[in-house]
């Protein structure tokens, strides 16, 4: 029994390094540059049918998805 405590012990200190976690661990020396945020709706987006035609698509498949499922 006494093998494998040793082989725990062991394992658990093999590395023994930290790495960090979550947010952490992004690096800051990217080599690119991230583009700004774009907002999340425009309200000139009301206003052009390729919005609407988009919102009549998604409405029709999702409803086609749904009645072939049940």
């Amino acid at each position: 029994m006494e093998g494998k405590e040793e082989d725990v012990r062991l394992g658990a200190n093999k590395f023994r390094e930290r790495q960090p976690i979550g947010t952490a661990a992004q690096v800051q020396d990217k080599d690119y540059q991230e583009p700004p945020p774009a907002p999340f709706f425009e309200p000139s987006e009301l206003s052009s049918w390729s919005f609407y035609r988009a919102g009549i698509a998604e409405f029709i498949a999702t409803f086609l998805f749904l009645y072939v499922t049940v």
